[in-house]
């Protein structure tokens, strides 16, 4: 039992670092968005390419989907039409970029409290139809987050070499 209570202290600590808490690795999601303007935000090192916007609305959309698999939620409604990958900005001002930005927040905030709110036992259970346990993709989720916040800080550096 004090084993699996630690795996869900970790998980949180996990989910902290991987979006806004002070990491040794470099920026997390958060950190890799601090100060990013709209014309940063929007920019694509090659037309095909997703920008900085749509790496943090899709990172948005998959804390929303974990979150409804971890709740055992059917399909719900993400704020915005269609899914994994969103084409931004639809109006590329600052406001529109804040809009997205509390998206991406209060998904996060949502998740966070999804995992904070299970027992150990659901959080060691693998869901019915589901290869995938809950843990794994609590922890899967905050290392997306990770992969995310280096897809933006590359994004970012690209863009001062040109």
């Amino acid at each position: 039992m004090k084993h699996e209570q630690s795996d869900l202290a970790l998980i949180l600590k996990l989910l902290d670092e991987a979006y806004e808490k002070k990491t040794w690795h470099g920026p997390n999601l958060r950190g890799s968005l601090r100060g990013v303007t709209p014309v940063e935000a929007v920019w694509r090192p090659s037309p095909e390419r997703h920008n900085i916007w749509e790496e943090f609305v899709h990172a948005a959309y998959w804390k929303y989907i974990v979150r409804r698999r971890l709740l055992g939620e059917k399909r719900g409604s993400f704020p915005l039409k269609g899914s994994n990958w969103f084409k931004r900005p639809l109006n590329a001002t600052e406001a529109a970029l804040r809009e997205d930005l509390f998206l991406l927040e209060m998904t996060h905030r949502s998740l966070r409290e999804a995992v904070a709110g299970m027992t150990p036992s659901q959080l060691h259970r693998t869901p019915a139809g589901s290869k995938v346990s809950n843990i794994s993709q609590a922890y899967g989720i905050a290392f997306h987050d990770v992969y995310h916040a280096g897809q933006i800080q590359l994004l970012k550096r690209l863009q001062t070499q040109r």
